[in-house]
């Protein structure tokens, strides 16, 4: 299997090239990713615990599905589309908001996104791919803060970042 190319973009979110995803993350060069929040009807998150065999934050706790959008593909289908590859599940999600992150990995690589956050909404359980996911479970977002204070090495560098912008554009909307 080839490796998956990533969108390098600008500051504005225009594209400027495409790149091998590893070499992206090895020179942290700035590239369109999407991250996806599901929700249910008790305003729980539901959270997946990343595979062991994953080249980097293997078995730590992140929000419902992230990835990075295929040339020509808009942030609403690559959203959808890893959603059912990694969880199983399909929800209408709608985009919240958009913003820039840069975070170093213990393995010498760097996420370094113009992170698309997408929210939707989902009450049943999903079928998770194990060669994505180990686990999942609802959390409260209450519990989610408390939780990310207390132990943060549980939890992927990218979720701590994402979750705080989420979880202050819900306070600053009233979602």
């Amino acid at each position: 299997m080839t490796e998956e190319n990533v969108i390098l973009v600008n500051e504005i979110d225009e594209q400027i090239g495409l790149m091998p995803k590893l070499e992206a993350h090895e020179k942290a060069l700035l590239h369109r990713a999407f991250s996806v929040f599901i929700l249910n009807k008790k305003n729980e998150i539901m959270l997946q615990q990343r595979a062991h065999h994953k080249y980097h934050s293997p078995l730590l706790w992140t929000n419902t599905c992230c990835s990075h959008q295929r040339e020509g593909e808009s942030n609403i289908e690559a959203g959808n589309r890893r959603l059912f590859e990694e969880m199983g599940i399909k929800s209408e999600l709608k985009e919240l908001f958009h913003f820039i992150y840069k975070a170093p990995f213990d393995n010498g690589l760097t996420e370094h996104e113009l992170d698309h956050v997408m929210i939707g909404y989902y009450d049943d359980e999903p079928a998770i791919n194990p060669e994505e996911v180990e686990a999942w479970k609802w959390m409260s977002i209450e519990d989610v803060k408390s939780d990310i204070e207390k132990h943060p090495e549980r939890y992927t560098v990218w979720f701590k970042i994402i979750f705080d912008e989420f979880d202050h554009y819900l306070e600053d909307h009233k979602i």
